[in-house]
């Protein structure tokens, strides 16, 4: 029995989707150590040749042990995101980054739109092998791009003159853990809430439109692609001028608000007016948020570090987004559909006095060539003893 004809019963609510978006969070942050030390390009270069080696796998795959191995590989290769957003917020000027953020999120919110249509497209061309065939071509074309226009952005580190080390994964997370009350971790916190909050509950939305809209599978579709589309056009056309006009922390703060009032319209709503304002509002805070709390994140941390934080927060995001579906399909199977959602939204709501004196200083400009000869001198002499001038017998 292969794993196209097998049909294992269905488990709870909100069990089923998390495994798909676990496998990439823990190698997150390894991806980030690399980069920080060997460079962006070819952290990215590496991902995606993984990701197309895990969909040629998964396209000839026959039991579930096999799909299984092709998406844990596959898992490995997408642990690169926080690279791509360490790449981006190298390259962008500080006071461009929440802008060069939004866009990328832009992209992504409109590859999970297209994805299925892709999907789709595949499967009637050449049947259920083409999917994976398919996306594996695509990520080897993307790779190809890459090798050939993509140029280093990170200046590889040079030694501590301190004598100090690098800082691991593993003590980078639990900085998070441990440190939350430092702008950083904080960042990472909102982040992983928010996050989990929106993405969790957007698993239970199909179940909620049928239960009160009465939505079925010939329909669900377009709800799916509209809250997808509010996020792109958001990202796309309105965020870098609500940044330029408010500035990132102020924006940050409203995109919990309107996240926070999307979910609870969301929760409380039985007609298509409330809900429409709950998809609306939805999307709309999380692009607002999540570009923004990236962006201070890139200011809050050490340029050498950008890559390992950025790779802590999805790591920290990847596992909410797991453990929100679970709670929210269990709450929904006890109390009802509409309580994940407002619940989600109080947790969101939560996350807002962790805002407080958040803040960036501006990236100070690297010297140029005058002041870095004249700073090397500074420090030859600093190190080399220069004798005293001797009084002249005169």
């Amino acid at each position: 029995m292969t794993p196209r004809s097998s049909a294992p019963a269905p488990p709870p609510s909100g069990c089923s989707s998390p495994p798909s978006r676990s496998p990439s969070s823990p190698w997150a942050p390894l991806w980030g150590r690399l980069s920080d030390g060997y460079g962006r390009r070819p952290a990215i270069l590496a991902g995606l040749l993984i990701t197309a080696t895990a969909y040629v796998l998964f396209a000839f795959a026959q039991s579930v042990p096999a799909l299984l191995l092709a998406r844990l590989i596959q898992g490995v290769g997408g642990g690169t995101i926080g690279v791509v957003q360490a790449y981006v917020a190298d390259v962008s000027p500080p006071e461009q980054r929440t802008k060069t953020l939004g866009w990328l999120s832009a992209i992504t919110s409109l590859g999970a739109v297209a994805g299925p249509a892709f999907g789709s497209l595949m499967v009637s061309l050449g049947g259920q092998e083409f999917v994976g065939l398919g996306a594996a071509g695509l990520a080897a074309l993307v790779a190809l791009f890459a090798w050939r226009f993509l140029s280093e952005s990170h200046r590889k580190p040079t030694a501590d003159p301190l004598g100090r080390r690098r800082t691991t994964g593993r003590a980078a997370l639990a900085h998070v853990l441990s440190r939350w009350h430092e702008p950083a971790p904080r960042l990472i916190w909102i982040y992983a809430v928010g996050i989990g909050a929106f993405y969790g509950t957007i698993q239970i939305v199909p179940l909620l439109l049928v239960d009160r809209l009465g939505v079925t599978e010939h329909t669900i579709g377009y709800f799916v692609m509209y809250l997808g589309g509010v996020g792109v056009v958001v990202r796309a056309l309105v965020l870098g001028r609500a940044v330029d006009r408010l500035g990132e922390v102020r924006r940050a703060r409203l995109g919990i608000v309107i996240l926070t009032a999307g979910l609870m319209a969301t929760g409380v709503g039985r007609g298509s007016v409330a809900l429409a304002a709950g998809f609306t509002l939805m999307p709309l805070g999380t692009a607002f948020l999540f570009p923004c709390i990236t962006r201070l994140l890139s200011q809050a941390v050490p340029g050498p570090e950008r890559g390992l934080y950025m790779g802590v927060q999805h790591t920290f995001g990847g596992v909410s987004r797991v453990a929100f579906p679970i709670a929210g399909g269990l709450l929904m199977d006890g109390f009802g559909v509409g309580v994940p959602f407002w619940l989600a939204g109080i947790l969101v709501l939560a996350t807002l006095p962790l805002t407080r004196s958040i803040g960036w200083r501006p990236e100070p400009a690297p010297p140029d060539a005058a002041e870095a000869l004249q700073m090397a001198a500074a420090d030859i002499t600093a190190e080399i003893p220069i004798p005293p001038t001797q009084p002249s017998g005169r």
